[in-house]
């Protein structure tokens, strides 16, 4: 099978040994999502529930966007800090 990653472009081979199950999920994901082939089917999977084990890479447009928020809140409410007593009034606790 051939993984493709976005973030490199690059295409890696890999031999992979697949049990009943898994083969035959990926068999439905390649119908259900219209794809070739059982690689496709892998990639998509990878893509839908990778994140839930290794997080994606920002993007630089991403950083840019966080590191503008962050800016435009401490230019809103500068570095006040807030005691324990306000952030458990705030959290209900």
């Amino acid at each position: 099978m051939h993984f493709k990653t976005h973030m490199e472009n690059s295409t890696i081979s890999a031999r992979v040994e697949l049990g009943d199950y898994a083969n035959r999920v990926l068999g439905i994901i390649k119908i259900k999502y219209g794809l070739k082939d059982k690689s496709e089917a892998l990639n998509k999977f990878i893509e839908l529930y990778g994140q839930d084990i290794l997080e994606k890479r920002a993007t630089e447009e991403y950083v840019k966007k966080i590191i503008t928020m962050s800016n435009n809140h401490f230019k809103k409410y500068g570095y006040k800090k807030m005691s324990l007593r306000e952030l458990d009034k705030l959290s209900g606790v």
